[in-house]
């Protein structure tokens, strides 16, 4: 499975809030939203964090999706 963080800039665009907007009002640093750009996991603390900023759950901002690594290794079982 891979973290899909789509959900979120939705959120932003939603908030009428950029990414730099973001990182400053949720106090996470630059390397937090360098990973959240890549679809990297973060700290539960950092998720918290937005979410109070954006007046969400976690589930608003973040999902878990099937990647084709997931999909090849169940292949290769079969």
């Amino acid at each position: 499975m891979a973290i899909s963080y789509n959900k979120l800039w939705k959120q932003l665009i939603d908030h009428n809030m950029n990414k730099t907007e973001l990182m400053h009002k949720a106090k996470i640093s630059s390397n937090v939203l360098a990973r959240l750009s890549k679809s990297e996991p973060v700290s539960m603390d950092s998720m918290e964090k937005i979410c109070n900023v954006l007046e969400c759950n976690i589930g608003d901002v973040m999902e878990f999706v099937k990647n084709d690594i997931d999909n090849n290794d169940k292949g290769d079982n079969q």
